[in-house]
This record gives C-alpha cells, sequence and structure tokens, in this order.
C-alpha cells in the first residue's frame, strides 16, 4: 500500500481494496518503524489521524468520491494546525499550540485528506539542507549521510521514503523544489498569490508561497486543487480563477516552445547534472517540443538580491517573537530588555539569529538605499527577464540545483556556499513566477531534478509537460533502497 501514488490510492479506495483505516494504520506502523532513522516527522497524530480515516470512510460509504478522500499526508510544521504543536522546527515555538488551521490546512482538510502529522524543516524556514532544526537534522532516504534538502526537508524525506504519499511545503527560495531534486520527487511552487499563506508562519512575506511534494505530477494536480483558490483572509491572496489542473494532463506537447537559458549552463554546474538536464530536453522533443536558447542577463545577481530582501523581511517577522505574548520566555528576567534578548537567544538558532542580524543591517538608516533598495531594483529587473522569455518561449527548463545532495555538515561553516546552491531556484521567488522539478535521473546513485518555470498562473502547463514526461519516464517510480 505504500508504494501507491494519490491517484492510485483513489482508485484503490473507491474499488473497496482497502480502507482509509487499514492505510492509515499501515502508514502509521511505517513511520514507528522507519522514522527514527529519518527524523522526518516532528509530531505524528496517531489519534486524530484514525479518527479521520473513519470519518473518510464513512463518507466514502455514502457515495462521496472526491478524489483526496481518505488520502494520507502530511503537513510541514510551519502550517497552523488546532490544537497541535505548530514549532516551525524551532525552540521559541517548541510549546505553542496553534488555536486555529490555517487555510492550506482546512482546505485539505475539507477535501478528506487524512494528517497523519507535522514534518520536520528547517528553523522558520531559514536552511537549504533541514540541519537547522531544533529537532535535529532530516536524513536523505536515498544515503542516511546526505542532506535531503530544504527547508521542506522533512516533507521531502517522509514521501521519498514512502511513510506517506504526499506532503504540503513551502517555498522562499526552493524549499520545495530544491529538496524534491536531492530525494527524486516531483516538487511544485506555484504563482506567488495561488495559495493563501494565511496561518503559514512567516519567513519572508513576498517570497514565500505553500506547495506540494509528490511522487507525480498528477498527485501534484490533485493537491493543488484543493489548495489553491482566493483567500478574504490573506491581502497577498489573488482572486484568479483556478484552473482544472488534472484536465489537460494528458495533452500532447505538439508546439511546446521551450527556453534554455544559456546562463544556467555555466562553470558552477555539475557536467553531470547538465548531460541528464539535455537528455529530458531531448526526450521532451521526442513528445513534440521545440527548444531555444535565451537568455536570462541578470541571473548572477539573484543570490546576492535574495539574501538581503529576504533576511530583512525575516527581521521584520520574527521582531513578534519576543517573549512576551506566546514562545520561549526565558527565566526570571531582569528587566523588559534582559527579557527580549534572552529570550530571542536562547529561542532562535545561529541560521536563524544570521539571517535576523543579516536583515536588520540591511534595513538601518545608513544602508537601507545601499543595499535593499539596489536589491528590490535587482529583483525587478529579473522579473523583467522573465516577462522578456516568455514573450519567446512557453516555458524555462534547466537543472533545479547545481549540484547533488552533500553530507551532513558539510556545508555548517560556509554558509555562502549553501547559499550559492539557489542560483537556478530562488529566481522564481524573487519574480513571483511557478516552478516544478521533476525526477530526471541518477549520478552516482542519488537523484537528479529537472525543473521548469513557467509564466504566472501556468501551473496547468508545468503539470501537463512532467506528467507528459513522466509516461514517456519512469524516474519517479524509483525508490530508495530499504524503503
Amino acid at each position: 500500500m505504500h508504494q501507491l501514488t494519490l491517484a492510485d490510492i483513489n482508485r484503490a479506495l473507491a474499488a473497496k481494496e482497502f480502507s482509509a483505516q487499514e492505510l492509515t494504520k499501515h502508514l502509521l506502523t511505517r513511520i514507528k518503524q522507519l522514522d527514527p532513522q529519518l527524523n522526518s516527522f516532528i509530531t505524528v497524530t496517531e489519534e486524530s489521524a484514525l479518527a479521520q480515516a473513519k470519518v473518510a470512510d464513512e463518507r466514502r460509504a455514502q457515495g462521496d468520491t472526491s478524489p483526496l478522500l481518505g488520502a494520507p499526508i502530511a503537513h510541514k510544521d510551519l502550517f497552523c494546525t488546532q490544537g497541535i504543536r505548530t514549532s516551525c522546527a524551532s525552540k521559541m515555538l517548541d510549546n505553542f499550540i496553534a488555536p486555529y488551521d490555517a487555510t492550506v490546512v482546512s482546505k485539505l482538510a475539507e477535501a478528506g485528506v487524512v494528517s497523519l502529522g507535522k514534518l520536520n524543516m528547517d528553523e522558520f524556514a531559514m536552511g537549504g539542507s533541514n540541519e537547522t532544526s531544533f529537532y535535529g537534522a532530516v536524513k536523505n532516504p536515498w544515503n542516511l549521510d546526505l542532506v535531503p534538502g530544504g527547508s521542506s526537508g522533512g516533507s521531502a524525506t517522509a514521501v521519498a521514503a514512502r511513510l506517506i504519499p504526499a506532503a504540503t511545503g513551502s517555498d522562499s527560495g526552493g524549499s520545495v523544489r530544491q529538496p524534491a531534486a536531492f530525494t527524486g520527487l516531483t516538487g511544485l511552487k506555484p504563482t506567488y498569490g495561488r495559495i493563501s499563506r494565511w496561518g503559514m508562519i512567516a519567513y519572508a512575506s513576498s517570497f514565500d508561497q505553500a506547495g506540494v511534494l509528490a511522487h507525480t505530477a498528477e498527485d501534484c494536480a490533485l493537491m493543488l486543487q484543493a489548495m489553491a483558490g482566493f483567500d478574504t483572509k490573506d491581502s497577498t491572496c489573488v482572486e484568479h480563477v483556478v484552473d482544472n489542473y488534472s484536465a489537460n494532463l494528458n495533452q500532447p506537447l505538439a508546439g511546446l516552445r521551450i527556453g534554455l537559458p544559456k546562463e544556467y549552463f555555466s562553470a558552477g554546474l555539475d557536467s553531470r547534472i547538465a548531460e541528464l538536464v539535455m537528455q529530458a530536453v531531448e526526450q521532451l522533443k521526442k513528445l513534440g517540443a521545440t527548444v531555444k536558447e535565451i537568455s536570462l542577463p541578470n541571473l548572477q545577481h539573484a543570490v546576492p538580491a535574495y539574501y538581503v530582501i529576504a533576511p530583512a523581511e525575516a527581521s521584520t517577522n520574527l521582531s513578534r517573537f519576543d517573549g512576551v505574548r506566546y514562545g520561549h520566555r526565558c527565566e526570571e528576567p531582569k528587566n523588559l530588555e534582559d527579557l527580549y534578548k534572552r529570550s530571542r537567544a536562547e529561542g532562535f538558532g545561529e541560521e536563524v539569529q544570521r539571517r535576523i542580524m543579516i536583515g536588520t543591517y540591511a534595513l538601518s538608516a545608513g544602508y537601507y538605499d545601499a543595499y535593499y533598495m539596489k536589491a528590490q531594483r535587482v529583483r525587478r529587473l529579473i522579473k523583467n527577464d522573465f516577462v522578456a522569455a516568455f514573450n519567446e518561449v512557453d516555458v524555462i527548463l534547466g537543472p533545479t540545483t547545481p549540484n547533488l545532495a552533500w553530507k551532513l555538515g558539510a556545508k555548517n561553516n560556509d554558509p555562502v556556499s549553501a547559499y550559492l546552491e539557489d542560483i537556478y531556484t530562488v529566481t522564481a521567488n524573487l519574480a513571483g513566477i511557478p516552478g516544478l522539478s521533476m525526477p530526471a535521473g541518477f549520478v552516482e546513485g542519488l537523484p537528479v531534478g529537472v525543473q521548469l518555470l513557467g509564466n504566472y498562473f501556468q501551473e496547468a502547463r508545468l503539470l501537463n509537460i512532467a506528467h507528459q514526461y513522466q509516461q514517456a519516464t519512469d524516474w519517479h517510480k524509483s525508490a530508495p533502497a530499504g524503503f
């Protein structure tokens, strides 16, 4: 049962091959047996999961055929879940029980999913390796000595290890797509504003977007269908028609125009990954696509711009965690200043403190124009690059990451090196466009992802391309040994 996709599970439940309760019990047993070596879950909600599965079975017995009804998933631990700890993988929120459900959580609950718990992540979504978590690093199921990517590393590992068929994630600079690439999954970051951010604990508000990790594009389409839509509670959520994401999955790719940015294939890209990217291009050409070289001239400025703007927003967002209203509070503070200083110093980890300091510096009176405003101007140039590119092509294709997953601890003392791993993913967040990573082969036994970038609200097209590619290849079916 644990090898099934969401689409398979829907068909099996409809055919009464097993019940949602049987499936939930099976996966809860796998989590107990296998997750101690992976550390992908922070909280397992066994009791409520079994209750939700019972309700799902009752709804199906009454004739409800909703595609996600009874499907087991889990949520990245930055989506508020009523009555359940929502920690953001931080000591600061280790004792925080959310008083309400995030919109993403409530929408998926309405669709009938069974939530098995909350997944590990980089603290406050700050990191690309899932090593900054207060609850310890998450391991990559393809090699337990390697990182799974981040910040949605717990989501990626849990799905790749077949503990759950799909999971929610969030993507501020590649935090869904990079771990998807490192663990052999399909990961989708929708257009900024496509999914409500209400109840999603903020890192960088103009970048954060909820996303999905699953085995197939078909499963991502099912999840996105339930998650997308306008929400009056989120002022950044866009009132835009929600497509039927599954309807066009089987549409042929004849006439599709793919752009290959020449800047992607620079000295910083592992040549073996570049070779797999070109093999994916050849496969898509066989399916009817045409390919054209394009230019994204401001790509080189993407990482510096991102790591000025995002920490600036983080320093503002995280100022609310001060030891006064909720979260960690230091013991016996001498005065208000001592309360603030010690609560924040004790509650936040090293990477979070680093980004708060960078952001505060960039926003300070003497440096605001020199850093923050200049980075915002670069952001506009990057967006303009994409606008120009999409006048020539339908989608942009390239590597998801420049390198393979690295060893746990290898970049702990070199944060800049870790930041540079985001070179191909941060541009989508800077511009607000959708992106998808799909499995495209292996190097040294490790998964490699290829990234598709689309124009605004073109998620259906990305899912169609990925689905057609997955009908012609079987990389997405590969499972790590032992799982």
